[in-house]
This record gives C-alpha cells, structure tokens and sequence, in this order.
C-alpha cells in the first residue's frame, strides 16, 4: 500500500481527485441528500474528473488508502473504464480496507455485464459463509440483484434461497447497522448507478 505523506506523487493526486469539496466523503450515501444546483455541481465536477485521470493515475490511487480507492472505483465508474475490472475484482475479494468494498460494488452494477455479475458472486461466495464479518454483503447482495433486472438473469437466486448463503450469514451475530433487505440494497445500489450515469453525461473522453 502507498502512502501519501512518503510519496509525493499519490499525495499530488490526492489534491487533484480525492479531497476537493471531500469528494471521498460524499461518494455514497449522502449522495442520496444532493438536490438541485448542488447535485448538478457535484456531477460535473465528477465528470470532469473522471475525464481528466489518466489509467496510471488511477492505478496508483487503487494502491493507496480507502479515501483513494473509493474515489479511484467511482471515476472508474463514471467513465466506464472496463479494463479495471478484474483489478477491482482482485481488491474487493481481498477487502483489505474498509469503506472502498462498497464503491467497487457499484461500479461493477455500473459495468452492467455478466463478467461484473461474476464478480460480485464471487465476493459472496466467499464472504458470505462469515457471518462473524460484516464488509461488503449487503452492497453486493444489493449490486447483483440489480444486474439481475438489467440482464434478465437470477444469479441471486441460489444466495437468497431459504437457508441458503444470505439467510446464515443475517443469522449470524447481530448487526446494529443491518436492519434492510436485499430489495432495500438494489434500490439504494440502483439510485447510485443513476447517480454514475447522471456524472458520465458530461462530457468525457479517456485518456
């Protein structure tokens, strides 16, 4: 993992990407909050963003802390950058840091493929047979579930299936924050897809 106060060049980026307006902080569920001339503002300022970063830059963002990686998942999102995917793969599997799991989620159902959907079964699979974990499932659970509408599919069906994957890991030890449903997480991952797509209207052009 690089970090930016010994490496000048993630700490330039991090100036440029990350911390303008707390961008990092504000990819999520305060999204939702963002009305009018803001939410307008935020959006292009995403957008621009997201055409601005170069494919090195946002590797060497996916190597940093989660603020980076989060906001790296969500410019990769944006301007639909396919050839991250097996990356963000690799990272969400690993969940090494908190936070970021969640935006890979997203990109993923932004992706919008059956190789996205792969992904995601992939982290349930492995992440749901822990009960004594709470990381990403419910985003995931969520992202799926909205792959599933889009592509006419029912990947989901075999972890939603009564005392299958989802059932034993929400059986597991109580979660203060756990208190929705897969169809609450689709909604929310489907409301931040629209938020993706609102960004990737602007003007964008991949270096």
């Amino acid at each position: 993992m690089r970090f930016a106060h010994e490496d000048p060049e993630l700490a330039d980026l991090i100036r440029r990407y990350v911390t303008p307006d707390r961008r990092y902080l504000r990819l999520g569920g305060s999204l939702a909050r963002m009305t009018g001339s803001e939410r307008n503002e935020f959006t292009r300022e995403l957008g621009k963003a997201a055409s601005d970063i170069t494919p090195r830059e946002l590797a060497i963002l996916l190597e940093g802390g989660w603020r980076e990686r989060k906001t790296a998942a969500w410019l990769i999102a944006v301007a639909r950058r396919t050839e991250f995917r097996e990356r963000l793969g690799e990272l969400l599997l690993a969940s090494e840091v908190c936070y970021a799991g969640s935006a890979y989620c997203v990109t993923f159902a932004t992706f919008g493929t059956p190789a996205d959907a792969d992904m995601l079964a992939a982290y349930l699979d492995r992440y749901l047979r822990r009960p004594d974990l709470y990381y990403d499932q419910t985003t995931a659970i969520g992202a799926l579930l909205h792959l599933d509408a889009k592509l006419g599919a029912d990947r989901t069906a075999r972890f939603l299936a009564p005392d299958g994957l989802w059932q034993q890991w929400i059986d597991g030890p109580p979660r203060k924050n756990h208190s929705g449903t897969p169809d609450t997480y689709r909604e929310v991952v489907s409301r931040l897809c629209a938020f993706a797509d609102e960004s990737a209207e602007h003007p964008v052009t991949k270096k």
